[in-house]
């Protein structure tokens, strides 16, 4: 086994976290030195930093609760993917989410 399978088998559990809303912080806090779960958590994120602000901006009479909706299904669907390509062992970008995710430095 490799160095860089090792280190996917041993960020995948935090990796998976990193995609359950505000457990975003876990790998990000707890396993900065593995870049697989560090690397998930980012995208997790920038999913949860969209969640928020899509529940902030969903005050907005009428198209309030409609981007509401389709905010917290888009970024459940991209949740989604995330944990099944980290259970794979997957370095996988999501659309839009990965380049912010990026430009995160932590």
């Amino acid at each position: 086994m490799t160095m860089e399978e090792k280190e996917i088998q041993e960020g995948k559990i935090f990796a998976v976290i990193g995609y359950l809303g505000i457990l975003c912080i876990v790998p990000l806090l707890l396993k900065k030195e593995n870049k697989f779960a560090f690397y998930h958590g980012k995208q997790g994120l920038v999913l949860f930093i969209v969640e928020v602000a899509a529940f902030i901006l969903s005050v907005i009479p009428f198209l309030g609760p409609l981007m509401l909706r389709i905010a917290f299904f888009t970024c459940g669907l991209f949740s989604l993917w995330g944990i099944i390509q980290s259970l794979l062992g997957n370095y996988s970008r999501l659309f839009l989410v990965s380049d912010i995710a990026d430009k995160i430095t932590l």
